[in-house]
């Protein structure tokens, strides 16, 4: 499982590093940048959480 950021359409809220930091975080521009893409099967739950948090639904599980 991959998780996908659309990023013109995300804008910076931070809600999704909140929920799944170890897979995410803001640079200092608060432009959201994916630590990791490719996920186990331990990182899916953080991962979920993160795209539904996403106030514009910037991200995506495939």
């Amino acid at each position: 499982m991959r998780i996908v950021l659309d990023r013109p359409r995300c804008e910076g809220h931070g809600l999704c590093e909140e929920a799944a930091p170890a897979l995410m975080h803001l640079d200092d521009d608060g432009e959201l940048v994916l630590d990791r893409e490719e996920l186990g099967d331990s990182e899916t739950a953080a991962a979920n959480a993160a795209v539904r948090v996403c106030p514009v639904a910037a991200l995506r599980l495939s």
